[in-house]
């Protein structure tokens, strides 16, 4: 059932707009509202994703530094220079020093780092798409807490069938799934709930299923964008979870799936 609430206080109360009593009354109304409770929760999820999603970038206090004094003209050259000159030298300057902090971003966002593994670089891939997910209507293709509901809705959509089990009981519930892309190929994501975050666990089969050395490898996980995320193998398959739940909530669920 809709509340009004929903559109007239939520936003602002997520915005921080409400005064502490009217906030501490929308609070309690959440307790009792799920319509509310569930439109906040979901904003708050897109809100995060989109502000942990490392879109902007801000030169480094240490080069503006640097850019001022180098622009910046002496005494002798200020006598000297006419103002109009100087004036398009301080412009030539500052279109150089632009130039350059962009091609860094670039740089830094674009060109892959030679440290870095390829289960990290992987891993970047995962994160970016359990964030495309949040954005309105892009979490689930098949939305279920029955997992002989979901298994079968990816039957004929892949060349392999995940394996998909309900956690309830365990405090992570199966929620739906969706087909997504990971790695140059198409992949199964199922979704689970922790509390008010989401999961995403994507799945596909492991270019080498018969290793026993990977297969015996220990999770490995990190954090990127402010999202924590686990990686294990299990019976020929690849399994990356990403979720802004803590560390030790994918560790368990990781535990779960890999039983």
């Amino acid at each position: 059932m809709a509340c009004e609430q929903t559109q007239s206080v939520a936003h602002a109360y997520l915005d921080g707009e409400l005064d502490a009593v009217r906030s501490a009354e929308f609070e309690r109304h959440l307790e009792t509202c799920e319509a509310c409770a569930n439109a906040v929760a979901s904003w708050d999820e897109v809100r995060s994703g989109i502000n942990r999603a490392g879109l902007r970038e801000i030169a480094p206090a240490t080069l503006r530094q640097r850019i001022h004094e180098a622009t910046r003209p002496s005494q002798s050259a200020a006598v000297a220079v006419p103002p109009i000159r100087r004036a398009n030298t301080y412009a030539a300057w500052l279109a150089i020093a632009a130039a350059l902090v962009l091609v860094t971003v670039l740089a830094y966002k674009f060109i892959p780092s030679r440290a870095q593994n390829p289960t990290e670089e992987l891993a970047a891939q995962i994160v970016d798409a359990h964030l495309r997910s949040l954005q309105p209507g892009h979490l689930m293709d098949v939305v279920s807490t029955d997992q002989h509901t979901v298994k079968p809705w990816f039957d004929g959509k892949l060349d392999f069938a995940p394996t998909v089990r309900d956690f309830a009981e365990k405090g992570f519930p199966l929620e739906g799934g969706r087909l997504d892309v990971a790695g140059g190929r198409t992949v199964a994501a199922l979704i689970y709930g922790r509390r008010r975050h989401v999961i995403s666990v994507f799945i596909w089969p492991d270019a080498q299923p018969d290793s026993q050395q990977r297969a015996a490898q220990a999770p490995q996980s990190g954090s990127l964008q402010g999202y924590n995320w686990i990686e294990w193998h299990k019976g020929g398959m690849d399994n990356y979870a990403v979720s802004d739940t803590n560390a030790a909530d994918l560790q368990q669920l990781q535990s779960l799936l890999a039983q």
